[in-house]
């Protein structure tokens, strides 16, 4: 079984457009989104229209949930420019985004043992949770523990990483898996290059082996300058087209 995680696209078309030439190579047996579809560039209904338009099963993330607060401001200040990104948002696109789960539960069976594979966009506990790479371990797996979760998929931090846990302490001795999945529209991790994950679940194995699942990050090119150039001629901010361009 293979599945495609992807999230924080940001309302970047032409990287969503570029993710999509990519992992239609691929076809995986599934195809999620990890949330986050708007905010920082002006795109956003477009994303939205692409991604219903594919039937992609896909949760609320942060910046999706932000369109609730924001009201239109025609006032030209600071924090016009910052909303402008939500307030192109349009009303059936918002109806959208204030639908979607805050998460996404899935269960396989892989060689009598029952694997439960948790999405979502921050953390289990809530979607503004980041859940970085250097978290204590002891802290990421009570996280794990209570969502029940063997294996975790999220985004929000926009940097992508896969920690292994030995779970000694569980009745039964069994490896758990934290996969965070980057970004496809706004990666900080210092590569400009968009990402996300091919998880392939080993149905052959089981949660007592450490290979039980594969995970794999796939960066893909995509026109930055298109995206960046689009920023600079809104009303957002020009930094944000500078963070494109270094990945940061």
């Amino acid at each position: 079984m293979q599945i495609a995680l992807f999230s924080d696209v940001h309302a970047n078309l032409p990287a969503l457009k570029a993710f999509f030439a990519d992992i239609d190579t691929k076809k995986p047996d599934a195809i999620y989104c990890l949330g986050d579809l708007v905010g920082y560039n002006i795109w956003p209904n477009e994303v939205i229209k692409t991604l219903k338009e594919r039937c992609i099963p896909t949760i609320a993330g942060n910046h999706d949930l932000k369109v609730k607060m924001i009201e239109v401001d025609k006032v030209e200040s600071l924090i016009a420019e910052k909303n402008f990104a939500y307030q192109l948002v349009g009303k059936n696109e918002k109806d959208y985004l204030l639908s979607l789960p805050s998460s996404i539960s899935l269960t396989f069976t892989c060689n009598d043992d029952i694997i439960n594979l948790l999405l979502v966009h921050g953390s289990p506990r809530s979607v503004n949770e980041y859940l970085f790479e250097e978290m204590e371990e002891a802290d990421l797996l009570e996280i794990m523990k209570e969502a029940n979760a063997d294996i975790l998929c999220f985004g929000h931090t926009h940097k992508p990483y896969h920690r292994v846990i030995n779970s000694e302490k569980d009745r039964v001795a069994k490896f758990r898996h934290a996969i965070n999945t980057g970004s496809v529209g706004k990666p900080k991790d210092g590569n400009p290059k968009g990402g996300y994950v091919l998880l392939t679940i080993n149905e052959s194995s089981s949660l007592k082996e450490k290979d039980c699942i594969k995970v794999e990050f796939i960066r893909f090119d995509y026109d930055i300058e298109t995206a960046a150039i689009a920023i600079e001629n809104s009303p957002l901010p020009n930094e944000l087209a500078e963070m494109l361009r270094n990945g940061n």
